[in-house]
């Protein structure tokens, strides 16, 4: 079932120009060189990563390296100060 789009000649009203507001290609691309590893965590912990990734449609590996990092950059803070 087609439906045909019916256009009309009426005014748009006020129009504004948006700002490009996507990134740019190279803001897309990874920022930090990744290096693969082997690590070995608890059951409990793994069990833990997995149900929350699930759960909020995302990879575990990727929630766990992002945790690694914040903790990084809370330690570099702290021992700048």
């Amino acid at each position: 079932m087609s439906t045909q789009i019916q256009y009309t000649d009426e005014p748009l009203g006020d129009m504004k120009v948006v700002t490009d507001f996507l990134p740019s290609p190279e803001e897309l691309a990874l920022k930090n060189q990744q290096t693969k590893i082997t690590i070995s965590l608890s059951s409990e912990s793994l069990a833990y990563f997995k149900e929350m990734a699930s759960k909020h449609h995302t990879q575990y590996q990727k929630m766990i390296r992002e945790l690694l990092d914040a903790y990084v950059a809370q330690q570099r803070n702290i021992r700048k100060s």
